[in-house]
């Protein structure tokens, strides 16, 4: 951390060393030992005098401004520029959680005026001021993505969240900041909370809907699944995931492989027939909705689509087999079906490595060379069963 703390001072004049402040989540992580990747800082400085330093202004709405660099060894630089140390006690409670609200100078003196550092060994999340979630409702979700690494919002601070009706506030939020914060809980070592807590907070009901209607459908008959709601398997899928990984991407496509299932009429429960097919259909407009990138997209539908077969493998054909393996490496989750599957039934894949490696063979590899098909006048319809047979063939010996 010195040399990191040496490196920062160098990208400012000495001259400025007096009237720069690191702050927030900085500040948290020097003071918990946790290696730092972005650092943020407050300074008493004209904002030309930044700009020549080559830091770009992000100028927001209703904050100070902002000055941003990224410094190979670093990370992010950002720096806020106040007037004076005056509008420093202003900035400060306008912050989220006492613990984001410390300042250290770059010499490491603290200054600690809403008692974070009281609150950061207990990891208690208390809100800076009695507006700091409802002046901005994102917070929320910013706390369950911090108790997903061992924080814990107070018990005033729960209290507030569950007695208030939020809906209309974070229906003017732009879902982004929504899913910023889930995808950055779920690559934390406890994902789960970040729903069960959405849950038991009754918050994001309009967001995440698909979520909450989970509890009231079951996950199949209870001889297959007697831990009964759709919810709870759900989350446990997830939690055996994350035991395996800390990649975002398979545990969400654990926590909603089901997501097919909230499709079945309620006469038909507790068997949920074509919930693959469901989930399919289900997963993109689901994702659209939350502004999710396109390979997390392609990996869930695929993964609703193709759990199913998966779990089965042992009773598959070998053409299947072949057509499970050809789709996974199309949609990406050819690296962690076999985890999904093992995570969501308890079995296994034995072969997957040996279908997956036929599989991604080409035509030459194959023993039809380039032009082959074309110089037997073989229509485009027949070309790949003629494919899908050769692999066939090899994984039967």
């Amino acid at each position: 951390m010195n040399a990191q703390i040496q490196k920062l001072k160098a990208l400012f004049p000495a001259e400025l060393h007096p009237r720069l402040l690191l702050v927030g989540g900085v500040v948290r992580d020097i003071l918990s030992g946790i290696d730092c990747h972005d650092f943020d800082l407050i300074a008493f400085a004209p904002p030309n005098k930044l700009a020549a330093l080559g830091f770009n202004l992000v100028a927001p709405k209703s904050t100070p401004n902002i000055f941003f660099r990224y410094v190979n060894g670093l990370g992010k630089v950002e720096v806020t520029a106040l007037p004076s140390p005056e509008a420093l006690a202003e900035d400060l409670i306008r912050r989220d959680f006492t613990v984001n609200a410390m300042t250290m100078t770059l010499d490491g003196t603290l200054s600690d005026p809403l008692g974070g550092r009281e609150d950061l060994p207990g990891k208690r999340l208390r809100p800076c001021s009695a507006t700091s979630l409802s002046d901005d409702p994102a917070r929320i979700f910013r706390a369950l993505r911090f108790e997903c690494a061992g924080f814990r919002l107070t018990e005033e601070a729960e209290k507030t969240i569950a007695g208030t009706d939020w809906t209309d506030a974070l229906g003017r939020l732009p879902v982004e900041r929504f899913s910023n914060e889930m995808l950055k809980a779920l690559g934390k070592p406890e994902p789960s909370r970040f729903f069960t807590r959405m849950l038991e907070l009754r918050v994001g009901t309009t967001i995440l809907p698909e979520l909450f209607r989970m509890p009231e459908v079951p996950a199949g008959p209870p001889e297959h699944h007697p831990e009964g709601d759709l919810f709870t398997h759900s989350i446990q899928v997830l939690e055996k995931v994350a035991a395996a990984t800390d990649d975002a991407t398979p545990r969400f496509c654990g926590l909603f492989h089901d997501l097919g299932k909230l499709a079945t009429a309620p006469e038909l429960y507790p068997k949920h027939h074509g919930h693959e097919e469901a989930g399919r259909v289900l997963a993109e407009p689901m994702c659209r909705r939350l502004r999710l990138p396109l390979p997390l997209i392609k990996g869930l539908q695929a993964t609703c689509r193709l759990h199913q077969n998966a779990n089965r493998w042992d009773e598959l054909r070998t053409s299947t087999k072949v057509k499970v393996a050809e789709q996974a490496l199309k949609s990406g989750i050819a690296r962690f079906l076999p985890l999904i599957v093992q995570s969501d039934c308890g079995r296994e894949m034995p072969g997957w490595d040996e279908v997956m490696r036929v599989a991604k063979l080409n035509g030459e590899e194959l023993g039809f060379p380039q032009g082959h098909f074309d110089r037997e006048g073989i229509p485009p319809q027949q070309r790949y069963a003629m494919l899908l047979q050769r692999k066939v063939e090899l994984l039967k010996g």
